[in-house]
């Protein structure tokens, strides 16, 4: 046997060990089991913590039983996905672009169980049990595009993303519009760190670009935005622009603002849906602004701990993104979704 086949003999035989042990567990939950299967580690102050909590909570909320299960080889996916619907799962819930392959052969097998895929394009011809969604976070991009333009000393910005895929491609575009809308004279530039899980790697390119002067950096990188907030924290003046709350304290001199995308509210949102009798599949979702998933935001903790100068110049600078939220709420500002590099 090669060394490939021993490998894919090997996490098969892993995972249908441990589709073996949960089947039992979910088996008890009589049909009314929700479970979230995420693609990346927990633990990442971002998508997927927001995600389990928010779980948690609907659960509590709404007297479910649910399971958050980490899928961390694609090799077992749909193990997973088919042992849950063996079991009789309600809703599975499912995450980023890796998962479509095994939805779209899983989920007409299991037509009684809902399937949502958060961050997914649509499936043609559409899954008439599964919903897809997708987020026009490159609106929030463009919106931190602006604010750069208007915080940068150096006229250079940096966005440094976990791969280079067309939504990805899109934010940084959308940034670097937004940026040029203000400050025609500005440099963007765009890096990735090759995954959504390597703070190390994440940290060497935001060192790299701190050094060449660039003084403002949006991340699109998950847990790899650890290693880019760690760059940050080196020295002040440094901003660096995330995604969620909870990064606030890890650079409270730092990070001066997230481009919000809330997974655990879309999740909540969704699954909420999903529980109600009026559900319908077969469609697909655009979450954008407005809809208190995806938006802008100044951080709190950076207005208080922050560099004086860095916050006074803040007040300013939100005025000027306030005006463009609201052109793009109301028509009035176009931004292109373009994924070219």
């Amino acid at each position: 046997m090669n060394r490939r086949s021993f490998l894919q003999v090997s996490a098969g035989a892993a995972a249908l060990g441990f589709a073996a042990s949960i089947v039992p567990e979910f088996a008890q939950a009589a049909g009314g089991l929700v479970a979230l299967v995420h693609t990346q580690a927990a633990g990442d102050n971002g998508p997927v913590d927001q995600m389990i909590a928010k779980l948690k909570q609907l659960s509590e909320e709404k007297g479910f039983e649910y399971r958050a299960i980490y899928a961390q080889d694609p090799a077992t996916y749909e193990t997973v996905y088919r042992t849950l619907g063996d079991a009789g799962a309600a809703i599975i819930v499912s995450t980023f672009n890796e998962v479509a392959e095994p939805f779209k052969a899983l989920a007409p097998s299991y037509p009684n169980t809902k399937w949502i895929q958060l961050f997914g394009d649509a499936f043609e011809p559409p899954i008439p049990n599964v919903v897809t969604v997708s987020y026009d976070y490159y609106l929030g991009c463009y919106l931190s595009g602006i604010f750069a333009a208007k915080m940068s000393s150096t006229g250079k910005i940096g966005f440094i993303g976990g791969v280079s895929i067309p939504p990805l491609n899109a934010d940084f575009n959308a940034l670097k519009a937004g940026v040029l809308s203000v400050r025609p004279d500005a440099t963007v530039t765009a890096a990735f760190a090759g995954s959504f899980q390597d703070p190390a790697k994440g940290q060497e390119i935001a060192t790299q670009m701190y050094n060449d002067g660039i003084d403002y950096i949006q991340t699109d990188a998950a847990a790899t935005d650890g290693g880019i907030i760690a760059a940050a924290n080196e020295k002040e003046g440094r901003m660096v622009s995330c995604l969620a709350p909870a990064q606030y304290q890890l650079g409270p001199k730092s990070v001066i603002s997230i481009v919000g995308l809330d997974f655990g509210v879309s999740l909540y949102n969704e699954t909420t849906k999903a529980l109600g009798p009026d559900w319908k599949g077969g469609t697909h979702e655009h979450t954008g602004l407005g809809t208190g998933v995806i938006d802008f935001i100044p951080s709190p903790v950076f207005a208080e701990q922050g560099p004086a100068d860095l916050v006074a110049k803040a007040k300013d600078a939100i005025a000027e993104v306030d005006k463009a939220r609201a052109g793009i709420l109301d028509g009035s500002i176009k931004v292109e979704f373009n994924t070219t590099l």
